[in-house]
């Protein structure tokens, strides 16, 4: 058995942010924020929450596969800006989408959210826990960012992708192969220090910087590019896979540099990286299923095609997936 993603869809919100409204208000210019980011254009959600970027791509998402809301059986949102503590986001999306035999939650791994969330789905529908899962990457990063700090304002941005995993109707295709590693000690490198019980928003010592996120662009830069490029060596190795034998290679967009640095260790050409972040930013958990679903809108994708995922985040969280890409299913 496999598990196949059926359907795939993504929303950004309509307001572009160009390079130049940062140099209005900061000490940055266009060239500086290309040369460090390659980023020249991201999207910001001006009004709603994370919900409200899902809901519209659910919405398409459920369209294309031809199905009702009813059908659904599971919703898993992968975010780190929640509308709420709690409720979990998965019931506010239930609850928008009408999707009333579902049940859900939520996972938190930072930029590693998706894969975590397609792992996830994958082991319940080869289990037959779930039928249907839909499975929702999305994140509202302007909610966390603090945009008078040049360093974190520039790289993020908002958007939201949703996939629908089942079973494929054939067992060599869909998703074959993950490798998954996390390592706390990573934490304290990027993060987000307040609101969490370990620091309440009404403790004394908090500072309003604690409320925003806190990265360390070395240690992170080092270890993405050391950390991605290994899992996905290592599942190469594991399925006994070349170079060539990848149709793409879909990284998580958190730098330019980090993304070219990756497919430079692993040996790959130009033309098999997939890059959305010149245009949209790091929207941290919706990167990799809103290129996924660029590629298939582009129809760039084919029966059979390999996909390798690759990932890395806070925490640190970062892992590998192969999916052979067939949205047949049973």
């Amino acid at each position: 058995m496999s598990a196949t993603i059926s359907a795939i869809s993504h929303y950004l919100p309509p307001t572009i942010i160009e390079n130049s409204y940062f140099e209005n208000y900061l000490d940055t210019t266009n060239e500086w924020i290309l040369k460090r980011t390659g980023i020249t254009q991201r999207r910001f959600l001006l009004e709603g929450a994370t919900s409200d970027m899902i809901v519209p791509a659910a919405k398409r998402c459920l369209e294309m596969r031809r199905i009702k809301p009813k059908e659904i059986d599971c919703i898993i949102v992968t975010t780190v800006t929640p509308d709420y503590s709690f409720p979990a986001t998965a019931c506010l999306v239930q609850d928008k989408l009408g999707c009333k035999n579902a049940w859900g939650f939520d996972i938190s791994a930072a930029c590693c959210g998706f894969l975590y969330g397609l792992i996830t789905a994958n082991a319940m529908v080869n289990s037959g826990a779930a039928k249907k899962v839909l499975l929702c990457g999305a994140d509202k990063m302007t909610s966390i960012l603090d945009l008078n700090d040049r360093s974190q304002a520039v790289i993020f941005g908002d958007g939201a992708g949703v996939c629908i995993v089942e079973q494929s109707d054939d067992p060599r295709l869909g998703i074959i192969d993950h490798v998954a590693h996390i390592d706390g000690s990573g934490g304290k490198y990027l993060r987000k220090e307040a609101g969490g019980s370990h620091l309440p928003p009404w403790h004394s010592a908090v500072k309003l910087e604690d409320h925003y996120i806190h990265q360390e662009g070395q240690a992170v830069y080092k270890n993405a590019v050391s950390e991605m490029s290994n899992a996905v060596l290592e599942l190469m190795k594991r399925q006994r896979m070349k170079k060539n034998d990848i149709t793409w290679f879909v990284p998580h967009q958190a730098n330019m540099r980090i993304i070219k640095s990756v497919g430079e260790k692993i040996g790959l050409p130009d033309e098999k990286v997939v890059i959305t972040i010149d245009k949209f930013g790091n929207t941290t958990s919706a990167t990799i299923p809103t290129a996924i679903s660029l590629l298939n809108e582009e129809r760039k994708l084919r029966i059979g095609d390999n996909l390798i995922l690759a990932s890395f985040g806070g925490g640190f969280t970062w892992g590998s997936l192969l999916l052979k890409w067939n949205p047949y299913v049973k």
